[in-house]
Formats: structure tokens, sequence, C-alpha cells
């Protein structure tokens, strides 16, 4: 009802504040039997932590992982596993000038208007650091899609403002703060020093997410209001700072003609995907494509216009430690929500049509 869960049988609750003494989440309906400790989810929210490079809040959490519950012997018993996370490094001295005015661009005003009341310390419930429980979430659930159905995941940065990110290889993912799939290192200089310059200017930029999930198989999803290409689109809404969400070519569909866009069989399988592995609201089989659009950070140094709760006319100036790009650090969260949406679909399936076999090649 209030918004805090999400998925159906595979179901993650989170909790917590950017400046409470911990956050979390409850995972309920993760199958037993899975091998399943604390090293298994500790790498991934590695690659989303803070204060990994320059480019980045420079806020220190290590967010190391407890279990503390639905895990036996280190395997799952299929009761709700608990994740834990404790918040180390709050400094809400920051904030101590907006108790009273609203950010532009964050959700200050309506969470006021909604709740009459609201955390004003690194915007609460309301800030990206909840995204850290859903990555520890993600974790589990890629780690049952890789060993019952050898799905895995993919993601990279493929555009920083107007730099454009040419796709090389996802081999040169993590040896860059970007995470993005390039090798050309003159590109990731300009990159790096047009983040330096918004830095120094107290601005931000958006960025472009692409996310892959390979190996995931023909017949996941629903005909009508559980389609599963819907559902990834609700996730990815669901991510801080995202506006716009594509599935395969997504608005360039609208410049094709049908003869281009309509993904040809051939016994040797598709002749394209501009489907994005999704047809009808169901997996083909091929790989499931997604890209997100993320907006510029909307806690920046620059003085902005805006209105206190009287709605009185005031200047606001954030102070506190943000990223000058969300985007640098939401391509393990893209791949998290990604992997929720299709345990929760591989759940439905094995429920509703788990016995059905057809004599039909399956396309890859």
């Amino acid at each position: 009802m209030s918004g805090n869960s999400f998925g159906k049988l595979f179901s993650v609750t989170t909790f917590g504040e950017s400046h409470g003494p911990a956050i979390g989440c409850v995972i309920d309906g993760c199958p037993p039997g899975m091998a399943l400790s604390e090293a298994d989810i500790q790498p991934e929210l590695d690659r989303r932590k803070p204060g990994t490079s320059r480019h980045v809040t420079q806020r220190q959490e290590a967010d190391r992982v407890q279990i503390l519950s639905g895990v036996y012997q280190g395997v799952t018993t299929g009761t709700p596993i608990a994740l834990l996370i404790q918040n180390e490094d709050q400094r809400s001295k920051d904030y101590g000038n907006i108790t009273e005015t609203f950010r532009p661009g964050h959700a200050d005003y309506t969470y006021w208007h909604k709740y009459g009341v609201r955390d004003p310390r690194g915007g609460g419930r309301s800030s990206a650091r909840l995204t850290a429980p859903v990555v520890g979430a993600g974790a589990v659930a890629k780690k049952w899609l890789r060993e019952t159905y050898g799905t895995e995941f993919f993601g990279c940065m493929t555009q920083l403002g107007d730099i454009a990110v040419p796709f090389q290889s996802f081999e040169h993912v993590h040896a860059n703060p970007f995470f993005a799939a390039t090798a050309d290192a003159d590109l990731l200089a300009r990159m790096e020093a047009a983040m330096d310059e918004l830095r120094r200017a107290g601005d931000s930029i958006g960025a472009r997410i692409d996310v892959v999930a390979r190996g995931v198989p023909v017949g996941w999803g629903q005909p009508i209001y559980d389609k599963l290409d819907a559902d990834i689109a609700y996730a990815m809404m669901g991510i801080n700072a995202v506006k716009g969400v594509e599935i395969g070519a997504g608005f360039a569909s609208v410049t094709q003609k049908g003869s281009e866009h309509g993904d040809e069989l051939t016994p040797e399988g598709f002749v394209g995907n501009n489907a994005g592995g999704v047809l009808g609201g169901i997996s083909t089989g091929q790989d499931i494509t997604v890209s997100i659009a993320i907006k510029p950070t909307s806690s920046i140094r620059t003085p902005r216009r805006s209105i206190d709760k009287d709605g009185n006319p005031v200047m606001v100036e954030t102070f506190g430690r943000h990223d000058p790009c969300v985007g640098i650090r939401a391509t393990p969260i893209a791949e998290a929500m990604l992997a929720l949406v299709l345990i929760d679909h591989a759940l439905m399936q094995r429920a509703q049509c788990g016995d059905v076999k057809v004599g039909t090649p399956k396309l890859g």
C-alpha cells in the first residue's frame, strides 16, 4: 500500500533513511537450498558504494552487508532474508540550512505535501542511499538466476552529458570510474575533464546507462498487464533520478519502417533484436536490452530560487557531499532492478507454466 515493496513471488521491502542508523531490506520468496553468504553479496555493493573516485560523493561508507535471517548453515531456508547495512558517515549538519526550505528538483516539496513531515538530512527516504539494499537483493536474485538458468547481467554508461560513449566491450567496464565499456584513453580523459569542470562549477550532469540480461529463457512474462517489458520499465522508473526508459530500439522505433524494426526469424535464430528480447510482453530468449536516462543531480552548489514552508521566496544552495553525476554509480543499481524483475517472472513461469513443452526449436 505504501510503496516500499517490490515484486510478487520474490518480493523486496526496503527500510531506512540516508542519515538513520542503518538501511536494509527483507527479501521474501527466495527459493530454499541456494548457498548464500555475505561474500556473495558484498562485491555488488562494492561496485555501487560511494567514495570510490573523485567523481562521486565523498561520503565514506563501507556498505558492509550483514545477513540477519533466512540462511542456515550457509543455505537459504525459503524464509525471509533480512539484509542490514550500517550508515557510518552521516554529516547531518550540512542540511541545517534547508530544514525550512525546499531544494529545487528534490522530493522535499512533494514529501512535505504528502506526509506533512519530512527528514531533510540527505533527503531521508528519498535518497539514492536506499539503492544499496536494492543492490544487495539484486545480488541474491542474480546468483539464483545464474545458477538455475545461466542468466548473466551486464551494464555500462553509454553517454555522459553530451559525450557519447561508443560500446567496445563489457570487459572494460571495471577499468575506469565511469562503468564505460571502452578503452579509448582520449574519450575517458574527456569524461574526466568534464566531471572536473562540473565539480569546480558546483554543477551536475545526467547520463545514459545500458543494461543487458543474457541467457533469459523464452516464455517469461505475461501477455497483458504484467508484461515483462512493462514490469522492467516500472522497475527502472523506481530508481532515483531515472526520467526515461527504453527497451530494445526504444524511441528509435519511431523512425524505423516495419521492414526494419520487425526482427525476422530464421532456423539459425533472430536476425535482429529491436524488440529488446521481449515480444507481446514475453521473453524471446534473446538478450534483454534496456536503456535508462538519468537526470542531473538536483543537489548542486549553484544558488537557485525556491520557497520556504510559508511560501516566501528564498535562495537555496546545497552544501552536502553529492554525486556530480548520479549516473556514474547507477549501472549496478539498474542491473539489480533488472534481476529482481526477472527472478519474479521466472518464479511465476515455473508456478503457472512449468510443465509446458512445445516441439518448436528455441531461437537465440
